[in-house]
This record gives structure tokens, sequence and C-alpha cells, in this order.
């Protein structure tokens, strides 16, 4: 199946599954923890269980990571493929009434992300990519028709005065907050779940390092969204993130998505050849077309 179709499958069931989150946010469902003291509702649960449903009979030859599947001990052996699912990426933001949660479904090949799909089920927006990226305004439960009527999406190249930085509203940590005084920041904006992705590969935003711990499933469909619409995700010193560590249980120690540029040692280099050095005032064109930034 071509990249763009899995990811379009995917969009499909992040969306069927969003109607229960989203109907279970408005009952204000129950909530626990878990044996890792991170938060589970009975949103999750019931996200997850459709999705799982629905996986096995559209992909069932593949095996499948899920978070709450993995917190109670289920773990498929792992071939080459395997999906990674997420049912409801922002618990807290949940739990804190706040709108920043989301669906997230990954396919994992060769330890990288090939398609991925995220669903806000409150924003009522829909993110996916395999080879490009596509945004789509849809309520939960709702049809996803196809291509047709979705919007094309890509990163854009750094803006002149400096870079817009997106960081996680409910894990901050001083590692990411050093890495970011090291770069021409002109704007913080803290932003819950998965979004953060999304907000990059659409243009919105540049930049998101995460150097605190994170599990594969956070990472994987907003990883390959970005990288459909242009970005990247990497390790923090630059190397490829790679997908499949079940003897770490999936966790990840940190990682860097950026938009229309790549970093090396804290330098930002566009396709355009302009580099900006940390601290400094960029020496650049006028703000290009996302496109033409892209530096791959």
């Amino acid at each position: 199946m071509p990249n763009d179709l899995l990811a379009l499958l995917f969009a499909r069931i992040a969306v069927a599954a969003g109607e229960p989150v989203a109907a279970l946010y408005a009952r204000r469902c129950k909530t626990a923890c878990k044996p890792d003291a991170s938060p589970v509702t009975d949103a999750d649960v019931a996200a997850e269980r459709l999705i799982l449903e629905k996986l096995a009979g559209t992909l069932p030859d593949i095996p499948i990571v899920s978070e709450e599947g993995v917190a109670a001990g289920r773990m498929p052996a792992l071939g080459p493929r395997f999906i990674l699912v997420d049912p409801l990426d922002g618990t807290r933001e949940f739990i804190a009434r706040r709108n920043e949660f989301t669906v997230n479904i990954a396919m994992i090949e060769g330890g990288r992300p090939v398609a991925g799909a995220i669903y806000a089920p409150l924003l009522e927006r829909l993110w996916f990519g395999g080879t490009s990226s596509y945004t789509l305004d849809i309520t939960p439960g709702a049809d996803v028709r196809g291509l047709a009527n979705t919007r094309r999406i890509m990163v854009r190249a750094p803006p002149r005065g400096g870079l817009v930085a997106l960081v996680s509203r409910s894990h901050d940590d001083p590692a990411t907050e050093a890495y970011l005084a090291h770069l021409l920041v002109a704007e913080r904006r803290p932003v819950g779940s998965s979004l953060k992705f999304c907000w990059i590969a659409e243009g919105s935003a540049d930049l998101y390092p995460r150097l605190g711990q994170t599990r594969e499933w956070d990472v994987a469909a907003g990883h390959a969204i970005l990288s459909a619409a242009g970005g990247d995700v990497t390790t923090p010193d630059g190397k490829p993130l790679r997908y499949g560590d079940a003897k770490a249980g999936f966790r990840r120690p940190g990682f860097v998505a950026v938009g229309g540029f790549r970093l090396d040692d804290g330098i930002i280099r566009t396709r355009a050849g302009v580099n900006v050095t940390p601290g400094s005032r960029p020496v650049s064109p006028p703000d290009q077309p996302a496109h033409s930034g892209v530096a791959r």
C-alpha cells in the first residue's frame, strides 16, 4: 500500500477514535494511575480498543505496539514493520480540561516512521502524512473520504527575526531550556501533546526540542507527518531517530524536531546556504515560501 494511502487509513481510524474521546471528555471520565505513575483515563482505554479493532480488520498481519497494551504487559513480537499507537497523547491536558490532546497512529518500517496520522478531537483538526503531508478540518467520527478535500502542508524557511520554538506545556525540563538558550529564538510557545509536530509541519513554527524522556508512540506519528512535510526529527546530536527498542520499553532519551532547516552544532543551515550562529542576528534573505527553505 502506498504510504499516502496508509496514512489516509490511519487518518480515518484516528478520526473514528476521536468520537469516544470527545464524548468521554464531555462526561468527565474516570482517571487512574499506571504503574509508572502516569495517568490513564477511560478515554485512553476506549480509543485504544477502537483503534486496535479497526487495525486488526484492515492490517491483520502487522504487529501493533500500543501505549496501554505495553502498560498492561502485552508486547507483540516485532518484525521489520509494526504500528505504534498512542490512543490519547496529552492525557494530562485532557485531565486539565484543555483541548490540546490527540490520537496518534504511525507505521514503522526499517526503524523509521513511513506514515502517520494525528487527530485533535476538540480542535476538529486532522494531520496525516506518508510521502506528502495533509491537513483537514473534520468533526470526531466523520468520514475522511479521500485526499481531494484535504490541504497539502509544508514546513517554512526560518524567519529572519528568529525561530518560533514550541515547548511542552506539561513536561518542561532544564536540559531543553539550556538547549534553547544557544539558539536564536524569537518566540517560545507552550503547547500540549503531538500538536507541536503539526504546527511545524504546516509552517506555523520552526523548532520543538524535547530532551527529557519520552516513548516512541509519543513521537512516531508526528515524525512521519513532519518528515513528509519537509522537516525532520533527530536525536539531540543530529543522528537519525530509530524506533523499535522493545528492550528499553520503547523509551526515548530525547529528540529535536525542526522545520525547513537543519541544525549542525547549533548552527541553522538552510537550503540557500545561510548559516545562523547561536545568539547572533540572522543574516538572511527575506522570508521564503515554505518549500524553498527545506534542507534535506
